[in-house]
């Protein structure tokens, strides 16, 4: 959930003196001291789907179960991080170009490529698999660099905030991963009872790149949505 962008009207005047900003800093720790409290409540959420994306890893290496569910656990707490850095900024008054880049950074981190190596961990490792993950992550990194060039010309409200998100926004990959917790409960990953719906082979012979879970189409129908541009979402 992005942080609400600079207005058309002023915007020229924000961009100047935040791009001065960081011109007249020197140091090699210019960057850092130049960040506001809302930044570093940014950067939280990218830890959390940093660490999400590692403890998949280690579940791959160890096949200890507490590693998934720290995996899948990690994004929502990401997400707290992003419902609270807007409000933070707004508080402090204190809003930057940086700030926004960054946001979008994170949740590209903490929700799309945790959910996707989550789904991997999971059981999705086919070639096909990984077809419609990366889809779903390259689909979310377009969606947020869409938001970034076109928020200024969506409707606003009288706050000033967007009336509308166009096309599902990353954040709502949270439901993949609740899914994906809802199996792990259950036990329906791979090396257990299997992941739901089975694994088909679409050409070749069964183990090589044809096969594909069908569930995992689901990624890629969600990243369809992502980049919707008929598809509205009312913002809450």
């Amino acid at each position: 959930m992005a942080r609400s962008k600079v207005s058309p009207v002023n915007g020229n005047h924000k961009h100047d003196s935040s791009l001065q900003q960081y011109n007249d800093t020197d140091g090699h720790f210019s960057l850092v001291r130049n960040f506001r409290l809302a930044d570093l409540v940014t950067i939280m959420n990218g830890v959390c789907g940093s660490f999400s994306i590692f403890s998949s890893a280690q579940y791959l290496l160890t096949n200890d179960d507490d590693y998934l569910l720290w995996a899948l656990g990690l994004p929502l707490a990401g997400l707290m991080f992003d419902f609270m850095d807007g409000k933070v900024a707004r508080w402090r008054k204190s809003s930057s170009m940086l700030g926004q880049e960054l946001d979008s950074l994170a949740d590209l981190v903490s929700f799309g490529v945790a959910p996707a190596v989550v789904a991997f961990a999971v059981g999705l490792r086919t070639y096909l698999d990984t077809v419609c993950l990366t889809g779903f992550i390259c689909c979310g990194l377009a969606r947020l660099a869409r938001f970034n060039a076109t928020v200024a010309l969506i409707p606003k409200d009288a706050a000033g905030k967007s009336r509308y998100f166009e096309g599902l926004p990353i954040p709502s990959s949270l439901g993949l991963v609740a899914i994906l917790s809802y199996w792990v409960r259950r036990g329906w990953v791979e090396g257990k009872q299997g992941i739901p719906g089975g694994l088909i082979t679409l050409w070749g012979t069964p183990g090589g790149r044809g096969d594909i879970h069908p569930v995992s189409v689901v990624f890629g129908l969600w990243a369809a949505a992502m980049v919707s541009k008929t598809l509205r979402v009312p913002k809450l």
